[in-house]
């Protein structure tokens, strides 16, 4: 009688790809510290939501500015002159001249000529006086010549060049139920069409007329742009206005109450108008009245640091314990063993980032609301990408610890190393910033902090001049750029610890 002696179906050192990764999520799933520690690391980045609201001392209705048509924070301080306009109509006007005033800085308080880069002088449809309502304007700038812009978030260019007497700008606005169409001319002969908008539910009777205004003056101290400098004023001269319908008497209305600088107002001598206003028409891009849904994500660190230590440790145990030299034994083929570790940590990790990510931004969103905090707006889409990017980044930082754990082979020198290469950067750029602008800029664009930039949901408008930074919520990739740059950094990481692997003893 012939007894065949069993043999496994593994045979030693020809394991598939799908075998190893069977293998080693044997090991993952029978270690119950690692089990416990991805469901922590879920956990925590989900219970920090629930502080988020607790921080939010500003409500909509104590601190935040109007909203816009959009339900986005706006900005809407100017002097107008203007008179109502019902049904369909066109307002034409020349502007020759636009001046201002701007803080002086080093010869204490007071004013000094000045014109800032955004400072405006134009006509203007709006649906009413009230600060947030829908509009269209045509304007010129101090520095941008000129520009149509409507319901805050929009701007197109229209022509180049500063506004003088010897070379003014000729602007026109035209209704047609809900559309209005921009003009512009050098010379009130030959016409450009600048754009044509729709502005939603725009009432019978819309408020039409000139206006004036200027931002808040931007001074540089030590590479970073800040509004210290406080407000400014700016004045534009016109003439040639020419109303389609039958005109009645301006009214002057100082709407949203200007922007903190000298008295507003309007002077009139025969058919020439001189207005001096400030504030500015624009989205609001500073957090400081509200949060985004990124601030609900306050526990990534804390998961990340979790989910970093099982990655590191997930390596390094082998190396403690001796088993590396029996891996590898049964799966001579390095680099794929390490491939399936890095497809095991880095599949767990995304899976309890996106549970915790997932939980913290739509809880967080929901005790936000409750405590009367100002959330600012972000579409599904953008909810998405910031759930699915976060979830991203845990499993990206998890598999840079496995990495670290195999070049090291050593735990607590992984987690530190880890945490040092993706926590640190974050720490000095966004956290605490100390590093002037540029410096702050280059390292959010080289190291592994870069990814965060998946978390952003606010927008940097091009039309608003302001310190966008990455501790207000700006940074300076775009999210998936940012999280191209840590792919990059997970890739190199795992590129060293191959070559080393197969270069060293186990």
């Amino acid at each position: 009688m012939i007894i065949t002696p069993y043999q496994s179906r593994f045979r030693e050192g020809s394991y598939r790809f799908t075998d190893l990764l069977h293998a080693e999520w044997t090991k993952f799933r029978t270690v119950r510290g690692w089990i416990i520690g991805v469901v922590v690391g879920a956990l925590v980045v989900a219970a920090f939501a629930f502080v988020t609201g607790q921080q939010g001392s500003c409500n909509v209705s104590a601190c935040t500015g109007p909203l816009g048509p959009g339900g986005e924070q706006v900005s809407d301080s100017f002097y107008f002159v203007h008179q109502p306009l019902t049904g369909n109509g066109s307002i034409t006007a020349r502007v020759t001249s636009l001046t201002g005033q701007v803080p002086t800085l080093t010869q204490g308080p007071g004013m000094r000529p000045g014109l800032v880069p955004w400072a405006k002088a134009g006509i203007i449809i709006k649906a009413s006086t009230t600060p947030g309502s829908a509009y269209a304007a045509m304007m010129v700038t101090g520095s941008h010549g000129v520009r149509m812009q409507d319901d805050f978030t929009q701007d197109v260019a229209g022509l180049p060049g500063a506004v003088s007497a010897t070379t003014p700008r000729w602007l026109r606005l035209t209704r047609s139920g809900d559309t209005v169409t921009g003009y512009d001319s050098a010379d009130g002969t030959h016409w450009t069409r600048v754009d044509t908008v729709t502005l939603a539910g725009l009432p019978s009777t819309a408020q039409v007329g000139l206006f004036a205004t200027s931002p808040g003056f931007l001074q540089t101290s030590l590479g970073e742009a800040s509004a210290s400098g406080g407000p400014s004023t700016a004045t534009g001269v016109f003439d040639k206005i020419d109303l389609t319908w039958s005109g009645g008497s301006w009214a002057g209305t100082d709407v949203g109450g200007g922007g903190g600088g000298p008295t507003p107002g309007f002077t009139q001598t025969a058919s020439t108008f001189s207005i001096t206003g400030s504030g500015d028409i624009a989205p609001s891009v500073s957090s400081s009245g509200g949060v985004t849904i990124a601030e609900t994500l306050v526990g990534t660190f804390a998961g990340l640091i979790v989910l970093v230590v099982v990655g590191a440790m997930f390596m390094t145990a082998e190396y403690r314990r001796r088993l590396i030299a029996t891996t590898l034994i049964a799966a001579p083929r390095r680099g794929h063993v390490l491939a399936a570790k890095a497809v095991v940590t880095g599949v767990v990790s995304f899976v309890a980032g996106l549970v915790g990510a997932g939980l913290a931004v739509l809880l967080g969103q929901r005790v936000l609301r409750d405590d009367g905090v100002y959330l600012f707006p972000a579409d599904a889409l953008t909810q998405v990408r910031v759930i699915v990017g976060t979830a991203a980044v845990l499993a990206l930082s998890a598999v840079i610890a496995l990495a670290i754990g195999v070049i090291l082979r050593r735990g607590v020198g992984a987690v530190a190393a880890a945490v040092v290469v993706i926590v640190l950067p974050y720490l000095l750029t966004v956290t605490a910033p100390i590093l002037p602008i540029g410096l702050n800029d280059w390292l959010l664009r080289v190291t592994p902090t870069s990814a965060f930039a998946v978390q952003q949901t606010l927008i940097q408008y091009p039309q608003v001049d302001n310190t966008y930074s990455a501790s207000y919520g700006y940074y300076p990739l775009s999210p998936w750029a940012g999280l191209a740059v840590l792919c990059a950094w997970t890739a190199l990481a795992l590129g060293l610890a191959a070559y080393l692997l197969r270069r060293r003893d186990a």
